[in-house]
C-alpha cells in the first residue's frame, strides 16, 4: 500500500546567497546609485535655483549645508547600522532578531530625528551668525536651515524604510520612492522659489519647502512598502521598546558610520573658516563643488551600498568566496567609476561653475577648485572600498578611525597650513589630493589587518543551516 505523504514546502532562498556576485551586485547597486544620482541632482537645482537669488543666497546654503549633511549622516550612519545587523541576522537565518533589530531601529530613528528638530527651532540664529555678518546672507540661511531641520521627519523615516528594503536586497523599491521624492523636489523648486503657476513666490523658503516636501512623500511611499505583505521584515510594535543588547549592535556598526560621515560635517566647518577669511566666493566654490561631487560619488556609493548587503549577508552565513568575490569587484569597479568623473572635473570646469550663475571671480576661483580637489577621487575609491568591509562585517570603528585620519588628521590641518603659508586660496584645494594619498595607505593596513584576523579563518566552504 502505498504511503501518504505531504510534500515539504519549498525552501526559499534569499537571493544574496546564490546569485552570481556580479549580476548581484550591479543588480543591487544601479537602482540605488540611480536613485542616490536623483538625491544628488535635486540638491544640486536646490543650488542652481537659488543661485538666481543673489550669490549671498548660494552662499548661505553652503554655510547651511554642513548642518544639513549633518542630520543626513545621524540618518545615513544609523540606517547603515541597521541594514548591517539586519543582513546579518538574517544570513544566519535568524528572521525574529532581525525584526528586533527593525523595531528598535524606528525607535532610534524617531529619537534622533527630534534632537534636529529641537535645533531647527533655537540653534539656527546662533550658527548663523557665527559665520556670517552679511544680513542678507545670514537671512537666507536661517529660513532654509530652520525648515529643513524641524520638517525633518521625511528625511529619517524614508531613510529608515530604505534600509529596511536594501537589507533584504530590495533596491528597486529604494530607486523608486528616491525618483519620486526626487522628482517633487526639483519640479517645485522653481514653482515655490519664484511664484510660478499662481503659487506664492517664497524665494528661499520656497527652496526648503520643495526639498522636505520631497521626503515627507517619499516617506509616506516607504512605508506602503514596508508594511506590505511581501516585505520579509515586518515593523512590529512589540519590537518598538529599546533593548540595550541590539541597540548596542546596531551603532557598533553604525556610530562609528555617524562619526564616518559626520566628520564631513565637522571639515566644511573648518574648511569654510578657513576659506570665508579669503573671500565668501570662495566658500560659495567650495559648495557647489561639494554638490557636483556628490552626483560624480553617488554611482560609486550606490554600488557599495549594495556590496555592503551582499558581504554582511554571506559574512553571517560564513561564505568567504562570495564575501571576497563581492569586495574585489567593488574595488575595480570603483577605480573605474571615479577615473570617468576625474575626467569630467578636468575637462568641463568652466561649464559646470557656469550652471551655477557664475560671476567672473566665481569662475576664477572655481576653475583651480574643480581640478585640483578630484586629483584625489581614484585613491578615494579605494579607501571607500575597504571601509564597507569594515562596516558590513561589523568592524564599523576601522571606517569611523579611516575618517579621523583622513579629514581631522591630515586634511583640516594641511588647508590651514598652506592658508598660512600662501596668500592665493587656490593653495587651500592641494590639500584635498594630499589627503587621500595618507588614507589610502592607511586603508590598505587596515584591510590587511581585518583580512587576517576576520576573513582568512573563515571556512572553505559554507555551513550547510537547516
Amino acid at each position: 500500500m502505498e504511503e501518504n505523504t505531504i510534500p515539504s514546502p519549498p525552501v526559499r532562498v534569499n537571493k544574496m546567497a546564490v546569485q552570481p556576485e556580479g549580476k548581484l551586485l550591479f543588480g543591487m547597486g544601479a537602482p540605488l546609485a540611480l536613485s542616490m544620482m536623483m538625491q544628488a541632482v535635486y540638491n544640486i537645482v536646490d543650488s542652481i535655483f537659488v543661485s538666481y537669488l543673489g550669490e549671498s543666497a548660494l552662499t548661505a546654503v553652503s554655510l547651511s549645508f554642513p548642518i544639513f549633511m549633518l542630520m543626513i549622516s545621524v540618518a545615513v550612519g544609523t540606517g547603515v547600522g541597521i541594514n548591517s545587523l539586519i543582513s546579518r541576522r538574517l544570513g544566519a537565518k535568524r528572521h525574529d532578531e532581525a525584526e528586533h533589530a527593525a523595531g528598535n531601529g524606528f525607535t532610534i530613528m524617531l529619537l534622533s530625528m527630534l534632537v534636529f528638530v529641537v535645533f531647527g527651532l533655537f540653534g539656527t540664529r546662533p550658527f548663523m551668525r557665527a559665520y556670517t555678518e552679511v544680513p542678507q546672507t545670514f537671512e537666507y540661511g536661517v529660513t532654509y536651515l530652520s525648515i529643513v531641520l524641524t520638517c525633518s521627519v521625511g528625511l529619517f523615516m524614508q531613510i529608515y524604510c530604505e534600509r529596511i528594503l536594501q537589507s533584504q536586497g530590495k533596491n528597486f523599491y529604494v530607486m523608486l520612492v528616491q525618483i519620486i521624492g526626487a522628482v517633487f523636489n526639483i519640479v517645485f523648486d522653481p514653482i515655490l522659489i519664484f511664484g510660478l503657476l499662481g503659487f506664492p513666490k517664497l524665494g528661499m523658503a520656497g527652496a526648503a519647502i520643495a526639498t522636505v516636501g520631497g521626503q515627507i512623500l517619499a516617506m509616506l511611499i516607504s512605508f506602503v512598502l514596508i508594511f506590505s505583505k511581501k516585505n520579509d521584515v515586518r515593523l512590529r510594535a512589540k519590537h518598538l521598546r529599546l533593548n540595550a543588547s541590539v541597540v548596542r549592535e546596531i551603532y557598533s556598526v553604525g556610530f562609528p558610520s555617524i562619526i564616518l560621515q559626520a566628520l564631513g560635517t565637522v571639515m566644511t566647518l573648518a574648511l569654510n573658516g578657513i576659506l570665508i577669511a579669503y573671500t565668501e566666493t570662495a566658500v560659495a566654490v567650495f559648495g557647489v563643488y561639494f554638490r557636483v561631487q556628490s552626483i560624480a560619488m553617488m554611482p560609486l556609493f550606490g554600488m557599495t551600498n549594495a556590496s555592503m548587503s551582499i558581504i554582511a549577508f554571506n559574512y553571517g552565513a560564513q561564505n568567504k568566496k562570495r564575501v571576497m568575490r563581492t569586495w574585489r569587484l567593488s574595488l575595480i569597479t570603483g577605480i573605474v567609476m571615479m577615473t570617468l568623473m576625474v575626467l569630467v572635473f578636468l575637462l568641463l570646469p568652466d561649464q559646470i561653475l557656469s550652471l551655477f550663475n557664475a560671476t567672473d571671480e566665481m569662475l576664477r576661483i572655481g576653475r583651480a577648485a574643480m581640478t585640483i580637489i578630484p586629483l584625489g577621487l581614484v585613491l578615494a575609491s579605494v579607501s571607500i572600498v575597504c571601509s564597507v568591509m569594515f562596516q558590513a562585517i561589523g568592524k564599523g570603528s576601522y571606517s569611523m578611525y579611516l575618517s579621523l585620519a583622513r579629514q581631522l588628521f591630515v586634511l583640516v590641518p594641511v588647508a590651514w597650513l598652506l592658508s598660512k603659508l600662501f596668500h592665493e586660496v587656490t593653495a587651500v584645494w592641494w590639500a584635498f589630493p594630499i589627503a587621500e594619498v595618507f588614507t589610502i595607505v592607511l586603508a590598505l593596513w587596515m584591510f590587511y589587518r581585518i583580512y587576517n584576523d576576520r576573513i582568512r579563518t573563515m571556512p572553505p566552504e559554507p555551513p550547510i543551516l537547516a
